[in-house]
């Protein structure tokens, strides 16, 4: 199994925020790459333990040999089962959980599952490639209207019914199967731009049909709401938003569930040396929330 190339976004606002402590018992409810639930795990010392939540097998895979020997015990589960996981290993509640939400550099660089836009593999997008429907099978069964509407409530894309039109077109001589056979049905759907945008112009329709397949809006709104009841008072919730879909559900929760005192009132960004560093982390979000006493 190949090292992780993920490198994890706002370490030091993570810290901060979180105050991690030797002893606690932390929940990292996304692994990726393992690069936040090892500074956790260094943290809290040998006294403590970190709960690592993925969904991806092969996430898991990685982190087993990377984190061996520190307090860390490895899950495949959705974030939004942790209280499951929780009763099954006799844990009542935690200090803190992290959520950094979205895909990580390692999916990206796996030819085999879609996540870039040129890869030559199936268009999978599947964070766990044994539940669900592919987006490859998704987009050659929907009709132009339910596919355009997708790609417009997901990707926020202005040019949802193009694309959409354009794919049943295409489709009809020849079944998409891979990330750049759509990737570029997409660019040719979209209209030149005088301006150079710094985003690919399939990234929204890309975004749009991860989030479908993974039901991402439905998971991170189920954690927001069970997450309070797996909480100790005075215990802390971040999560690193990367698109404004999963940023607005974050802000509603703390602002409107009276069981969350929110900690942030803007969301905090990356700074211009990380930014630098890690081009990745140019859209994360970072949102705090206390679970009040």
């Amino acid at each position: 199994m190949t090292v992780s190339q993920h490198q994890p976004v706002l370490r030091d606002e993570v810290l901060h925020w979180l105050q991690p402590q030797r002893g606690q018992v932390l929940v990292d409810g996304t692994l990726g790459g393992g690069g936040h639930t090892r500074l956790l795990a260094e943290h809290i010392g040998p006294g403590g333990q970190i709960i690592a939540l993925d969904r991806d097998p092969a996430a898991l895979e990685r982190a087993e040999a990377a984190l061996a020997g520190m307090p860390i015990k490895l899950v495949q589960c959705n974030f939004c089962d942790l209280p499951e996981v929780l009763r099954s290993i006799g844990i009542a509640a935690v200090d803190g959980i992290l959520l950094d939400l979205g895909m990580s550099s390692d999916q990206l660089a796996d030819e085999t599952r879609g996540f870039s836009f040129d890869a030559e593999g199936p268009l999978d997008l599947r964070f766990d490639p044994t539940e669900g429907e592919p987006a490859w099978r998704l987009i050659n069964r929907l009709s132009a209207e339910r596919l355009a509407d997708l790609i417009y409530l997901y990707g926020e894309e202005r040019f949802s019914r193009r694309i959409a039109r354009t794919i049943v077109e295409r489709r009809r001589d020849h079944p998409i199967r891979t990330a750049g056979e759509l990737a570029e049905l997409v660019r040719r759907a979209i209209p030149p731009v005088k301006r150079q945008e710094r985003i690919d112009p399939a990234t929204r329709t890309f975004q749009a049909l991860r989030i479908a397949v993974n039901d991402e809006l439905k998971s991170l709104e189920t954690a927001l709401r069970r997450l309070p009841d797996v909480l100790r008072p005075g215990g802390r919730l971040a999560v690193i938003s990367f698109h404004s879909l999963e940023d607005r559900r974050a802000k509603e929760a703390f602002r409107d569930d009276p069981r969350w005192e929110a900690l942030t009132r803007k969301p905090l960004r990356a700074t211009e040396e990380e930014m630098a560093r890690n081009p990745r982390s140019r859209s994360a979000k970072l949102r705090v929330a206390e679970r009040r006493m």
